[in-house]
């Protein structure tokens, strides 16, 4: 069975995909993050299809079904082979719909199961010592600390985060506007922590010291958080600053951004929250997605208490 080439030179994509991507962002509203997910895995279908010599129009429930098996054998998470299996599947219901093939070979096509697992969130000693790791009150320094602050003091994602304009945040008012999946809007609160860190940052020692004379792009001047070069903080750089501190402080292979959003939710569970609380303060558009915290709480109970409790092990099997 040949497999995904990674050498290939990547070819054009044909009008089809390029007028569902079109559809997606006019017609759907999806956002510039959903777009470049759909674009990369239709990319990865498409590229593969140049190998088994395959059109769109020739592509069967057969060759779909070789294809998962590919992206199985190369390692992939189930949740990435079933994203890339959406996508293809998003793709010929549209051509479908548009009348643009015979046939919709994806009906019919099983989606690959994605095994439930929970959230690994650090412990809140291991979250203070990667707070604790950022030394020093240069101007990187204290955007790294407000960084890290923001990502778990509120629970935000890493996107919201490098998203944040200079009038989303009000320190004033302890206070930050976040603009989570589908542009959704929420404004969740700044604890001390977080407050006392962008304070620092927002200041002539902070941003204004990476400010450069003139903005490479208007929306660099509104950004919160700017890189050494004084443009936007990307969330490949915001990646990197929570990865150095990770692997200061011995975290590496554990933590990520997603990971300090795990940690959010789970410690405020830990420490009483209210579920409904958590959901807004996440931006869950269901209680059902936060649930899966209170399962992590109750079994860092469970630890604990077995740990503990001098007849923990006497009344449980």
């Amino acid at each position: 069975m040949p497999a995904v080439s990674e050498e290939v030179e990547s070819r054009p994509f044909p009008l089809d995909i390029e007028d569902f991507l079109l559809w997606l962002a006019v017609e759907r509203g999806r956002s510039p993050n959903t777009l470049a997910a759909y674009r990369r895995d239709l990319r990865g279908f498409w590229d593969w299809l140049g190998e088994m010599s395959r059109t769109l129009n020739e592509v069967s429930a057969s060759d779909l079904d070789s294809y998962v098996a590919v992206l199985r054998s190369r390692g992939l998470a189930p949740s990435s082979v079933k994203r890339s299996l959406v996508a293809v599947r998003s793709l010929f219901r549209f051509r479908s719909h548009e009348g643009l093939g015979d046939s919709d070979p994806s009906v019919g096509v099983e989606t690959p199961r994605v095994p439930s697992g929970l959230p690994k969130a650090l412990t809140e000693a291991e979250v203070q010592s990667l707070l604790d790791a950022v030394l020093g009150d240069a101007p990187a320094q204290r955007r790294d600390r407000a960084v890290l602050e923001v990502l778990y003091g509120t629970g935000a994602r890493i996107s919201e985060v490098c998203a944040l304009r200079l009038g989303d945040v009000d320190l004033d008012a302890s206070m930050i506007r976040l603009f989570g999946k589908g542009s959704k809007e929420r404004v969740v609160p700044l604890g001390r922590w977080a407050r006392t860190a962008l304070a620092a940052w927002l200041c002539e020692e902070g941003r204004g010291a990476l400010q450069p004379e003139q903005w490479a792009r208007r929306d660099d001047a509104d950004a919160v958080f700017l890189n050494q070069r004084g443009g936007r903080l990307g969330r490949q750089g915001a990646w990197g600053i929570v990865r150095r501190y990770g692997e200061a402080v011995g975290l590496e292979g554990r933590l990520s951004p997603h990971v300090l959003r795990h940690c959010c939710a789970t410690h405020m569970l830990d420490h009483g929250a209210d579920i409904r609380a958590v959901q807004e303060l996440l931006g869950h558009a269901s209680i059902t997605t936060t649930q899966v915290y209170t399962m992590v709480s109750t079994e860092r109970l469970f630890a604990a208490y077995d740990a503990a409790h001098p007849r923990a092990h006497a009344g449980r099997n």
